[in-house]
């Protein structure tokens, strides 16, 4: 086997294997292994050494072993050497163990007694290899015909139903605590006091300049009563700010620079000056939105109250 894999092959065959098995099992995030932990370099430069030190003293005992044999022993030896692969005696052992085959002397014995026109028949072993292979499908066929014909496991068509279930689930949970994935169908309102204080600096920030400090409307429209262009509610109103509104004359898209989470406060905290009556508010643009969501009770509520006002 020497022969066939020499030590300039087998030193860095071996040392790379190890490489690459360490590499995988060793969890280094986006850093190779050997580079985040030292000592792994440490191990592999040890190993290295090792695995050189042992070929060279194997090589130095072959040495001193082939000078203590005897000139037929060395005959002997170098004519192993000197053979080819397949007429070595390792591999003509191993085929012999795999395919049980008779030697070509004795095929005589194996003849059978018919005769297809001149060619005749050798009665051989199956190989091992083939029967245990034979073998190993029948026991798989019944264990797989008892699992899902009679005991009802899931096949692979149930199994991939309900794993994009699950998928489809984990995806809708992540998406609840994941703020940077949030859009217009997961957003949620938010109340709580830091929620809307961030949200009015960022209003102050980058909306005011519009819409007033007190958002009762500038060059853009009154964000204080029910009148909306693109629909109220925090979810139209997440859609709006991220894409931005009407093509040409509408706001532009906060979306590239606003992060989701930003962009829900902000939204929070406009709809919390819902009906606050600012000085001097522009006139009411778009149409009166009722939150479809809403109790009926509410909504009634909300739509007279409007009217009310229109007509004053």
């Amino acid at each position: 086997m020497k022969k066939f894999f020499p030590v300039y092959v087998r030193v860095p065959l071996i040392f790379f294997i190890v490489f690459a098995l360490m590499e995988y099992f060793i969890d280094s995030g986006d850093r190779p292994a050997f580079i985040k932990y030292p000592m792994v370099s440490l191990f592999l430069f040890v190993f290295l050494f090792i695995l050189i030190a042992i070929e060279i003293t194997l090589s130095a005992v072959n040495r001193v072993m082939y000078q203590l044999l005897s000139p037929e022993e060395k005959a002997k030896l170098d004519h192993e050497e000197s053979l080819s692969l397949k007429e070595s005696t390792w591999f003509k052992n191993l085929m012999q163990k795999l395919t049980k085959t008779s030697p070509i002397e004795k095929e005589g014995e194996l003849l059978m007694d018919h005769d297809y026109d001149g060619i005749k028949e050798l009665d051989n072993n199956l190989p091992p290899w083939w029967v245990y292979l034979f073998y190993i499908c029948i026991i798989f066929g019944v264990i797989y015909v008892v699992r899902y014909e009679v005991l009802g496991a899931d096949n692979q068509e149930m199994e991939l139903k309900k794993e994009m279930a699950q998928a489809k689930i984990d995806v809708e949970e992540y998406l609840k605590t994941a703020p940077d994935l949030m859009d217009e169908k997961t957003v949620v309102l938010l109340t709580d006091e830091p929620s809307l204080a961030a949200g009015k600096e960022i209003f102050t920030t980058n909306c005011a300049a519009c819409h007033r400090a007190d958002a009762g409307g500038q060059i853009g429209p009154n964000l204080t009563d029910n009148h909306w262009i693109l629909g109220g509610g925090i979810k139209n109103l997440f859609h709006t700010i991220t894409n931005g509104g009407r093509d040409g004359k509408g706001m532009i898209a906060w979306k590239g620079t606003l992060k989701p989470k930003e962009i829900q406060k902000v939204a929070s905290y406009i709809l919390s000056l819902q009906g606050s009556n600012p000085k001097d508010p522009k006139a009411p643009d778009g149409e009166i939105w009722v939150d479809d969501s809403a109790p009926a009770k509410d909504a009634a509520v909300n739509a007279s109250t409007e009217t009310a006002e229109v007509k004053k």
